[in-house]
This record gives structure tokens, C-alpha cells and sequence, in this order.
């Protein structure tokens, strides 16, 4: 079953140049991760004033695996800046496309 995780990114006014300019210059190592399926950056409009990552997974596992990769942390320097990153992830049961 598809796994997407959403990451909630909260930030001090004035960083969203900062933040698009950074995801528009991420490695891409995800992308070559088992299962990954997609990424996209949702930049907030309206009723929302936090941009969200989204990445899609074949499953939940795949997921899981690509994340304990990564190990623990590497979010302090966001921190410190008065970022904060919130992950939910999500099963799709319903998937429709035109």
C-alpha cells in the first residue's frame, strides 16, 4: 500500500526564498532510495502559513528503511534559525487520476 509522508516545515518570516532556494538544490538521494516514488515542495497560499514536503513511498517499510538511513538529527542548524520540522505519514486508501 502507498506510504506518504508529509513534513510540516514552520519558519521565521522572511525564509521562504530560503527554503525553496535549498529544496530546489537538494541532492536528490532519495530519488535512487528502494520504493521512493516522488517528492514535491507545497509552498502555502492559503489557510496555511507552513510549506509541507511530500514524499511518496511503495510502502510504509520502504520508507521506514530510507529514514533509519539517514540516522538522528541533522535538523539543529534549522532549529536554531526558529525552523521546526513536524513528519505525519499517511496510507493511501483512496487514489484517483482523470
Amino acid at each position: 500500500m502507498t506510504f506518504v509522508n508529509i513534513t510540516a516545515l514552520t519558519f521565521p518570516d522572511g525564509a521562504q526564498e530560503e527554503i525553496e532556494r535549498r529544496f530546489a538544490a537538494r541532492s536528490r538521494r532519495v530519488d535512487a532510495s528502494e520504493g521512493f516514488e516522488g517528492f514535491e515542495l507545497l509552498r502555502p497560499v492559503t489557510g496555511e502559513d507552513r510549506y509541507f514536503v511530500v514524499t511518496r513511498w511503495a510502502t510504509r517499510e520502504h520508507y521506514e528503511t530510507w529514514r533509519a538511513s539517514r540516522g538522528e538529527g541533522g535538523h539543529e542548524e534549522d532549529t536554531r534559525r526558529g525552523m521546526s520540522v513536524a513528519p505525519m505519514g499517511f496510507e493511501v486508501v483512496q487514489h484517483d487520476e482523470p
